[in-house]
């Protein structure tokens, strides 16, 4: 699979609020580094994230643009509140082994109506 493959599966799983299958595309050792809190070290603290987010708030992502170059993928998003950001992918052996990811997290709360947690992960 093409790392621009794989991060359309990705978008699809997320869309589904598959949080089992998201963590699926990660390698067991991958880091995901979102702007907004430290880097997470492996599959299960990733999949954690995911049940936080996805217990927060309903997201979609709406993929604006996908580029590709070797082992990376960039995915342009928004959703449908006018949020956007971006995600940088290295894909390795079909798997997401380092993630950085660029958003406002305080408009993400605000758009959403939630309070500002103490700790990003609850």
């Amino acid at each position: 699979m093409t790392p621009k493959e794989l991060i359309l599966e990705w978008v699809r799983r997320f869309n589904r609020g598959d949080i089992e299958g998201l963590a699926a595309l990660y390698a067991e050792d991958a880091v995901n580094h979102q702007v907004v809190m430290a880097p997470l070290h492996g599959r299960s603290e990733i999949q954690r994230m995911f049940a936080v987010e996805f217990g927060r708030a309903s997201m979609t992502c709406i993929v604006e643009a996908i580029y590709e170059s070797g082992e990376w993928a960039i995915l342009e998003w928004s959703d449908p509140n006018g949020l956007r950001g971006c995600g940088f992918f290295l894909v390795q052996n079909d798997q997401i082994v380092r993630q950085r990811g660029y958003f406002d997290q305080l408009s993400f709360f605000r758009k959403h109506g939630l309070p500002v947690p103490d700790s990003y992960l609850g």
